[in-house]
């Protein structure tokens, strides 16, 4: 037991400090040698370790992957950029834009990959003006986490919850819907009240956003999308659906794979396989049932320790790891209720920090690269209300669903 424990905290604190602070490894590199050490220490077998890989999460996450690379080689974020600013007359419309733009893109492409391709965008047009970027830039990675809650392809940790736990794709959306949406709006409100002077006044008008936008493969994305989504909602199994929509828009004379393989990220599969097998190993050992002994949610009125413990965790070891442990902690036959507010905790917990989600990681990163500095605090001065506000309207939202239950 002590050795499967010991290789998880070791694991779980170099992503926390997202490096390990004396060898040149990553998140990606300490998951090969946590799930290494697990096999090789002899905590289970090879076969062992195949078995607690879920496939499907892996299937869907890849599958998702290649679409939204495929619709980013044929320009359509770039295409979104340009009616983005096609009718604003005010810096405050801009705002609402990027919020609300983001925030859909969000909830349907992977709110990573979104910031990966969308920062950049928001970046020149603001720039083109002659805008400050922070506020807008804010608004981009706080609402990617916000509008990626929304549904149960929007991140990785909302993939493996709906993987893991069978929800069905409607049900979670109506559930999860509102309270995006109620997000998004905070966020508007809360930069708009710190940033109210830099936000006065009319949008410039800009220059046209270059680039190719080839819009026969653009349609083409877009109905493979929906295409996908629709299987979604029909209850088919999603990494069926999601890897024949991949499949669909690999089939192409004007595309060079290999530039859709390159948008693939590797390392994150690689994380989520290596997670995969030692928690295996933690749980094939017993510490998981010792835990459950004297931690214990198996009443409702536990439920907002475990929405706390959800949030905290998340910004301490990321969300991935943090929904990977605490899948444990759900009483059994909780229902989908616990599953759902677990993805909306993990995902709102990202935006508590700078440092809370890899989507403001990507953002911030970008932006230094742009000449543009997001400073700790300057995110901390809008995350901090925005989370504290948003994950207790969704306390009292769970509460109030399970007191339904109770009467029902």
């Amino acid at each position: 037991m002590q050795i499967p424990a010991l290789i998880l905290f070791l694991t779980l604190l170099v992503f926390a400090l997202g490096k390990s602070p004396i060898f040149q490894i990553d998140r990606a590199g300490i998951a090969i040698i946590g799930a290494a050490l697990t096999i090789g220490t002899g905590v289970i077998s090879f076969d062992e370790a195949a078995q607690a890989v879920d496939y499907r999460t892996i299937v869907l996450l890849f599958s998702m992957m290649i679409i939204t690379s495929y619709l980013n080689i044929t320009g359509f974020f770039h295409l979104v950029g340009k009616r983005l600013i096609r009718r604003l007359q005010t810096k405050r419309q801009l705002l609402i834009a990027v919020i609300f733009t983001t925030g859909m893109l969000s909830a349907f492409f992977m709110n990573d990959i979104v910031c990966l391709l969308f920062t950049p965008i928001v970046i020149l047009i603001c720039k083109q003006v002659d805008l400050n970027p922070v506020p807008y830039l804010l608004g981009t990675a706080m609402a990617s986490n916000i509008g990626s809650a929304a549904t149960l392809i929007g991140n990785p940790q909302n993939i493996l919850i709906g993987s893991l736990s069978g929800i069905h794709f409607a049900w979670y959306i109506a559930v999860a819907l509102p309270l995006s949406v109620i997000g998004l709006v905070l966020i508007y409100f809360i930069i708009a009240r710190v940033y109210r002077n830099e936000l006065e006044g009319p949008f410039p008008a800009p220059k046209p956003l270059s680039g190719a936008v080839h819009h026969y493969l653009v349609k083409k994305g877009i109905i493979a999308v929906l295409l996908v989504l629709g299987g979604f909602l029909l209850g088919y199994d999603p990494a069926i659906v999601a890897s024949l929509g991949a499949a669909f828009l690999l089939i192409t004379r004007r595309i060079n794979p290999n530039k859709i393989y390159m948008g693939i990220d590797f390392s994150l599969l690689v994380v989520f396989i290596g997670l995969f097998v030692m928690i295996g190993g933690v749980e094939k050992s017993g510490l998981f049932m010792n835990l459950l002994k004297t931690t214990s949610f198996e009443s409702t009125h536990s439920f907002p320790l475990f929405s706390l413990f959800t949030v905290v965790l998340s910004n301490l070891v990321s969300n991935v790891p943090a929904v990977m442990l605490l899948r444990f902690f759900i009483p059994s036959g909780a229902g989908d209720l616990w599953w759902a507010s677990m993805a909306v905790f993990s995902t709102f917990a990202g935006n508590l920090t700078l440092i809370g989600s890899m989507a403001n990681l990507i953002v911030a990163e970008i932006a230094k690269k742009h000449g543009v500095e997001i400073r700790f605090l300057s995110y901390l001065k809008i995350g901090l209300p925005l989370t504290l506000i948003l994950v207790s309207l969704a306390m009292i939202y769970f509460q109030l669903f399970m007191s339904i239950l109770r009467l029902q």
